[in-house]
């Protein structure tokens, strides 16, 4: 059967004729980083990939700096001031626009870091919010990195905007993964002041990680300054513009710190929670209250390698999930939101691997073998009582190692489980990996269930601008029996090239018990080209023509899906974005899938097309947008997607978030639409006083699910939440469940 098949009719040359003419005359003319002054005196602009790495001392002293923001102290004279910063974008190579000084000093206890950022228009900078971990991408901010050991591949960062917020973080395998739930105790302040701001910070060497056996430490470091109306980012160690602060086989080298020491890397966070609880749903509806109270300890076994315990695991204050549409026949990808799991979360990372500023054509949405949303959620993402468990991770006998296992008890209609999780890699060159993992799944209710996930993956990266990542990944599953999926994966990116291809399997057997995979029984092959010049065009930073092919079969190589897709992304030099996308798509379907709960897509061929186009206006506002539309075929209909976001920022302690989805679909004989709309409203008092509501609305189930949070940080990494929590069937007008929830933190460290 097939269903208005459809062809390119030229329609995909005439596309790529048009992104040609618009791109050609700028590309042949373009000279990369150059923003109309290429005349300018001096050396400029500078080839930042050739210049050397920058060097600094830090500087002793006796006394304590007294961290309020005013670098008055006459210590801070003494130290050697870091002043030439070099652009990474809008002018990569050339000088930043606005000057910025730093000095590094230490005592015993503390690294102290003092920039002064000059600003010839304080009362333009841009605070988008006080929240830790807040978008540094739409802020006015100064950032740190620190190698400790100067292995040119992990650090820790900091991230300070003018307002005194923080986002802190662990960075891996030089830029590749971040863990942004690891959270450092640090002594901050800021100032703002006619001349530009101040920020002072103070950095317990007990907060960090280092080898204790060297008298002398030689740490790699960088420093960044954002100017946000600008969309300008400089960095003291010059980076180009596709590179980030955490880039830290690019990053400079600090010098000098003598006789220094961790602390004994001992914390325990005791926690107290009470929740009162409420639902319609099902035979066990009712009421009920809860006091509950656990434990989680953190050791440093050695500079390198950190174990974490967890009893009775608590994550009541973690946010909702966000509403998605679903229009395919495949399941939907949730990320991980609760801490525990966040935190190192990239020591055990394997699949669908993504390298930043590569089109890989898949991530980790498409297949990972560890999800943790596996442990401790049902499959409606309802939590499962946690009993506890431990975590080992950091650098063992020159392997990087990741070990997981924690317990489950009843709950959610499931039996209790033991999750075990073995990953570890090895080093290979300085920027390459290997590495294997074990997972194993195990009913300990008195069941026979079980599902065992292992592999071995490798990610190599050769002449610096081409990566090759590729894994084998098996599963034993006591209901599915065995299977196994591998991948081989190719990728060039330059200044100006982008390029990648992969092949890959997926056996209709292939179960990832504590994992996702979104395909199975499938072969696929993928290619994409893009280039990257940086016309002369008024307003515009970058553009970026594409086109990729993606072609599934079914194991017996039987044509299942195939998308050929031409693209445009403009990159605006305020730092907004225009996307123009032109899609040819096959499906054929061998069995039915349902859509809606009167819409079903028939076994079938379908040929249909697709065009899309979105627009996102500057963050660095207070007022910003987001638009997107696409029109195309729909299998044997038609359908007509439209997305709006807003975004309204009254200073930088009240914002509110908006956003919509609205999907008209129209099938033969059928017709519906698929909506999910929400809002956001973010207040700060301080940084240390936050509260927040969530309310979204899907109308394919006609439910209204509200979450609303208070956070008081009563104490370094110490906290009060009150979380609200309720969903509510608006055609029936009843609440199906309602929680109320208080839980008190207090970090003691020793």
């Amino acid at each position: 059967m097939m269903v208005r098949a459809r062809r390119w009719q030229g329609r995909g040359v005439w596309v790529a004729a048009a992104v040609v003419a618009v791109v050609a005359p700028g590309a042949l003319g373009a000279q990369s980083g150059t923003d109309g002054t290429a005349d300018a005196p001096g050396p400029w602009p500078m080839n930042v990939e050739a210049a050397p790495r920058p060097e600094v001392h830090a500087v002793p002293i006796e006394a304590s700096i007294v961290v309020d923001g005013r670098l008055d102290e006459a210590a801070w004279a003494q130290a050697e001031p870091i002043t030439q910063f070099v652009q990474a974008q809008p002018s990569t190579g050339y000088p930043a626009t606005e000057q910025t000084v730093v000095r590094v000093l230490y005592d015993r206890d503390h690294l102290y870091i003092g920039a002064m950022c000059y600003d010839s228009r304080p009362d333009h900078l841009i605070i988008p919010s006080l929240e830790q971990d807040y978008e540094t991408h739409d802020s006015d901010a100064f950032g740190v990195t620190l190698d400790t050991y100067l292995d040119r591949r992990n650090a820790f960062m900091f991230i300070v905007n003018p307002g005194g917020a923080v986002k802190d973080g662990q960075i891996f395998d030089n830029s590749r993964n971040y863990n942004l739930a690891w959270e450092g105790v640090i002594k901050l302040k800021t100032a703002v002041q006619d001349s530009g701001w101040t920020v002072e910070l103070a950095i317990p060497f007990t907060t960090l990680r280092f080898d204790p056996t060297k008298e002398e430490q030689t740490w790699g470091v960088n420093f960044s300054r954002r100017i946000r109306r600008n969309n300008e980012d400089a960095y003291w160690a010059p980076l180009e513009k596709r590179e980030l602060l955490h880039k830290m086989s690019r990053a400079g080298t600090l010098y000098g710190l003598k006789g220094i020491r961790p602390g004994r890397n001992l914390t325990v966070k005791p926690y107290v929670a009470a929740a009162r609880t409420s639902t319609t749903e099902g035979a066990a509806g009712g009421a009920g209250s809860d006091l509950d109270a656990g434990l989680d300890v953190k050791y440093g076994i050695t500079p390198r390698l950190t174990l974490d315990l967890t009893y009775r695991t608590d994550f009541s204050q973690v946010e909702v999930d966000q509403e998605q549409v679903n229009l395919t026949r495949f399941s939907l990808f949730f990320p991980e939101k609760r801490d525990f799991f966040l935190e190192n979360g990239g020591s055990f990372t394997f699949g669908d691997l993504t390298e930043r500023n590569y089109r890989m054509g898949s991530s980790l949405r498409e297949f990972t073998l560890f999800h943790s949303r596996g442990i401790g959620l049902d499959a409606r993402g309802r939590p499962i009582p946690m009993r506890g468990g431990g975590r080992l991770t950091g650098k063992l006998g020159g392997f990087e190692l990741g070990l997981l296992e924690m317990q489950t008890e009843d709950g959610g209609g499931l039996a209790s489980e033991n999750f075990a999780v073995l990953r570890v890699r090895r080093e290979l060159f300085g920027s390459s990996d290997v590495g294997a993992i074990f997972i194993d799944r195990r009913s300990t209710g008195g069941g026979e269930d079980y599902n065992r996930g292992y592999g071995v993956d490798a990610n190599i990266r050769l002449l610096r601008d081409v990566i090759v990542n590729s894994y084998m990944a098996g599963t034993d599953d006591a209901a599915a029996g065995q299977d196994w999926a591998g991948r081989l994966s190719v990728a060039w990116r330059d200044r100006l090239w982008d390029a990648s291809a992969f092949a890959k399997r997926v056996g209709d057997a292939f179960t990832p018990g504590v994992g996702f995979v979104r395909r199975q029984g499938v072969q696929q092959g993928y290619m994409t080209v893009g280039v990257h010049p940086r016309p002369k065009i008024p307003r515009v930073q970058e553009v970026n023509p594409y086109a990729e092919v993606s072609y599934i079969t079914n194991l017996e190589s039987v044509l299942e899906t195939r998308e050929a897709t031409l693209g445009v992304g403009v990159e605006l030099l305020d730092g907004g974005s225009l996307n123009f996308e032109y899609v040819d798509q096959f499906e054929r379907l061998f069995r039915a899938f349902r859509i809606s709960s009167d819409a079903t897509i028939p076994v079938g061929a379908y040929d249909f097309w697709e065009a899309r186009a979105s627009y996102q206006s500057s963050k660095g506002r207070p007022f910003s947008g987001r638009v997107s539309v696409a029109r195309g075929d729909f299998y044997s209909g038609d359908r007509t997607t439209l997305g709006l976001g807003a975004l309204w920022r009254v200073n930088y302690r009240l914002s509110f978030d908006l956003f919509a989805e609205r999907n008209d679909v129209s099938l033969p004989g059928n017709a519906f639409t698929a909506d999910v709309v929400g809002t956001r409203i973010d207040y700060a008092y301080n940084t240390r006083l936050l509260a927040s509501a969530f309310v979204q609305y899907n109308a394919a189930a006609d439910q209204v699910v509200t979450n609303l949070r208070f956070n008081f940080i009563h104490a370094p990494l110490s906290d009060l939440f009150l979380v609200y929590t309720e969903r509510r069937d608006l055609a029936e007008g009843r609440v199906l469940d309602r929680v109320f929830s208080a839980k008190l933190t207090k970090l003691v460290a020793f």
